[in-house]
């Protein structure tokens, strides 16, 4: 199956329905573990590739593309992971990374898009959001950060944004990790058995697994109001980890291939220069 097959099988599409998808499910993918984890490692061959011809372009000046990977999920989900075994594996002199916490109080002074873009990534970067502007109409829902109103501009507030820096020449990636609450309770529970995990825990994240209901609501409307054209989402089954890894990949994959960058040609005489160095 070739990248834009798993773009195909993993975009939401109208009718999508969030409670139906399977999070132990593996779309389009007829392999186990240990053929998902040889088909990563060549998959990050031509990621690199493709990222450092991207970033090649961009310092020449030859091109204004940048790909931008958003990441949500439930806690635990594999959001590191994907950092870690995808993002991790190309260099880094070429990526962004973004972990978007809390409002500081100088950005609760701004309105909820300001701090995001300022850290969109510069032409020939791939730039990762691990959460997004998406919390704020996530947990700013479900938690009631914001009245119905404030939250039905904040979907249109984002399609606009998208849409424009879309056109600037963004590729956006919008990833869901979807993960069983089961699933969910057995990785909260391994960071609490192991003392090597236990500064992942948060006591917070079992509040808010109290709302689960609450949040998968959440996420369908997001999916329902803000998956467009410009920037589509895409929904990762997430249960095995390996294989999320592998479709977000695929998923970066064929973002890259979309653009095609192009190493940059020589603005000097490349014969020319063998002869200065050999007579240096």
């Amino acid at each position: 199956m070739n990248a834009h097959t798993w773009t195909q099988r993993l975009r939401v599409q109208p009718g999508f329905r969030l409670a139906d998808v399977d999070p132990d499910a593996k779309p389009g993918y007829d392999h186990g573990k240990s053929h998902g984890v040889a088909d990563l490692a060549a998959g990050l061959e031509r990621l690199n590739e493709l990222q450092e011809r991207l970033f090649a372009e961009s310092r020449v000046g030859a091109a204004k593309d940048s790909v931008l990977l958003v990441l949500q999920a439930m806690d635990s989900a594999g959001k590191g992971g994907i950092v870690r075994h995808v993002v991790g594996g190309v260099d880094p002199q070429g990526v962004a990374l973004a972990a978007f916490k809390a409002p500081t109080e100088e950005e609760r002074q701004h309105d909820f898009l300001w701090r995001v873009e300022k850290r969109l990534p510069d032409p020939g970067f791939i730039g990762v959001f691990d959460r997004s502007h998406y919390e704020d109409v996530l947990i700013g829902k479900v938690r009631g950060l914001a009245d119905q109103q404030e939250i039905e501009r904040r979907y249109d507030a984002i399609n606009a944004f998208e849409e424009r820096i879309a056109a600037s020449g963004t590729r956006i990636v919008k990833v869901m990790l979807h993960i069983s609450p089961e699933e969910q309770k057995a990785r909260l529970m391994e960071r609490l058995e192991r003392p090597d995990k236990h500064w992942k825990y948060n006591p917070g994240d079992v509040d808010e697994r109290m709302l689960w209901p609450q949040y998968i609501e959440a996420y369908q409307t997001v999916f329902d109001r803000t998956s467009t054209e410009a920037a589509p989402w895409y929904v990762v089954p997430a249960n095995a980890k390996w294989y999320a890894r592998l479709a977000v990949q695929e998923l970066l994959l064929a973002a890259l291939e979309d653009i095609d960058p192009q190493w940059p040609v020589a603005d000097f005489d490349v014969e020319a220069e063998k002869r200065r160095l050999a007579a240096s």
